[in-house]
């Protein structure tokens, strides 16, 4: 009984010492993709980038994915009138 006891205390020490981020195993039924953030910008970085650069107004932000990386298409408007495409390179996915 005492070793029971022992064991049981023990799995739930283990249980709540558990990092709450561990991530569930994958099995293969989903195939989703989880963005890095240190390698490249985020679409509101590129955006606020860009607007700052042009000092214009932002007429669309998208993102595109080219192979395993994000593409930041974002047109802007300058204050001359001439809308302007910038691509920017954004984060590097991982699947």
């Amino acid at each position: 009984m005492r070793i029971l006891s022992r064991a049981v205390l023990l799995a739930a020490a283990l249980y709540i010492a558990a990092p709450a981020s561990a991530a569930p195993p994958d099995r293969g039924h989903s195939r989703n993709f989880v963005a890095q953030q240190q390698d490249g910008p985020s679409l509101s970085e590129a955006v606020e980038m860009v607007r700052r650069k042009y000092r214009g107004r932002i007429v669309s932000a998208e993102t595109h994915v080219s192979g395993n990386r994000e593409v930041h298409v974002i047109k802007v408007l300058t204050e001359d009138g001439k809308v302007v495409t910038e691509r920017i390179r954004g984060r590097t996915r991982r699947g």
